[in-house]
């Protein structure tokens, strides 16, 4: 395997993309909010899934526990779900009812990371008396709470069942990028693809090259050209607009007085220009 890249990179925008090509085949049934602000305050729901109609059903196993509205949080390759993390975002399903008058039996929770959450898992049987059992490669439903709950671990996903999850790694080898280039030629030339791409070939830019073919010379732009893709900068724009976002997030932080290595985790910015907000108060 190749070794993690630990420069900064904004995975969200990947995962938007990723949870929306798993759930490809059942787009027309189903709406997909980015960054869902809960309120003014900086409180976002990474991702919510919503069916346009409560008796549409989804066959695909990350989908087998959606109700009406299905809530994810998604942790980069560098991070993980903490016990904390669990029970912000519930707190987050629990206002999602309040602000949007929705039955709290009608929402599921979904959460995805990259690492085992031992400690996570360990809290809920013991303190919770949840049950836990693996239902699929890396697939965990949580039982014993009145929302269905999930944790995904995307790197134990089977490449051939959920290969855009599993493949939002910092971590790919050359034998899986040729399988995930295969499923990107293989793709609808319209589907939502750009940011993913661009986050994979940064986060495994050595496989990335070799896999698809990228020359010295030839841009990132100029391979999704190539591969007829016509949203080629989409990429670059939803990226930027995550960090416009996270940078106002961060401004307001910094204004409220909070310290400095709690903005930086929250926001997931690059230290420097945190630090040049406060400079700047």
């Amino acid at each position: 395997m190749g070794k993690e890249n630990n420069t900064h990179i904004s995975w969200h925008p990947g995962f938007f993309e990723a949870i929306q090509l798993e759930l490809d085949e059942y787009g027309k049934g189903l709406e997909f909010v980015y960054q869902h602000e809960l309120n003014r305050e900086p409180l976002r729901i990474d991702v919510v899934v919503i069916k346009k109609t409560k008796d549409f059903h989804i066959n695909k196993n990350i989908g087998s526990i959606f109700r009406t509205v299905n809530i994810i949080e998604y942790k980069s390759p560098t991070t993980n779900v903490s016990i904390k993390d669990f029970y912000l975002v519930y707190s987050y399903a629990c206002l999602y009812t309040v602000l949007n008058d929705v039955n709290i039996d009608d929402i599921t929770l979904t959460f995805v990371e990259s690492r085992y959450p031992r400690d996570l898992f360990s809290h809920l049987q013991k303190v919770q008396g949840y049950r836990v059992e693996e239902k699929w490669p890396g697939i965990y439903i949580v039982s014993g709470d009145i929302m269905p709950i999930q944790v995904i671990i995307n790197r134990k996903l089977q490449t051939k069942e959920n290969i855009w999850l599993k493949d939002l790694d910092s971590r790919i080898d050359i034998l899986e990028m040729r399988r995930l280039r295969n499923a990107v030629i293989r793709k609808d030339k319209k589907a939502p693809i750009g940011a993913y791409l661009d986050i994979i070939s940064r986060a495994n830019e050595k496989s990335f090259k070799e896999a698809f073919k990228m020359g010295k010379t030839k841009t990132f732009e100029q391979i999704l050209d190539e591969m007829g893709f016509v949203a080629k900068w989409e990429a670059k724009g939803l990226v930027k607009g995550e960090k416009r976002k996270a940078l106002n997030i961060a401004r307001n932080m910094v204004n409220l007085g909070l310290p400095m290595e709690t903005v930086v985790k929250a926001t997931e910015l690059d230290p420097k220009k945190i630090k040049f907000l406060y400079k700047g108060k």
